[in-house]
């Protein structure tokens, strides 16, 4: 996860994506040096609860640590906004911090990087599964 050298192509990174990284899925392996990793400290505490649960202790730290550092403020207009994007898209069961992570992207105008598939065919998302 070095961000020194990675130009200006940047995307708001969701847990399912941080996950996917942390555990090596191949179809992520672009995303981990090749992009500028935003991302919320939601995002980190979810990622960080998961890895605990899964007795993966050690790593749980060295992601927080690491992630800590690409996290960016929740503006109060931005949960407003989330809570609006979840409400009109009800029937996909999007989780808070899911609507959240993505208003947060679009307002800071980068794509939304998941593999969540109820954000397939939604505008602004990467997909990658």
């Amino acid at each position: 996860m070095n961000q020194e050298k990675v130009g200006n192509k940047v995307l708001f990174y969701d847990t399912y994506a941080l996950y996917a990284i942390v555990k090596g899925e191949e179809s992520y392996r672009n995303y981990i040096s090749n992009y500028k990793i935003l991302t919320n400290l939601m995002n980190v505490y979810e990622l960080y609860y998961i890895l605990i649960k899964e007795n993966e202790n050690k790593l749980a730290e060295e992601f927080f640590d690491k992630l800590i550092n690409f996290c960016v403020k929740i503006e109060p207009n931005i949960v407003k906004e989330a809570a609006a994007f979840r409400l009109e898209n009800i029937k996909k069961k999007f989780s808070y911090l899911d609507c959240l992570g993505y208003v947060t992207a679009r307002s800071l105008k980068v794509k939304f990087l998941t593999g969540d598939e109820g954000f397939r065919d939604i505008s602004g998302v990467e997909f990658v599964k």
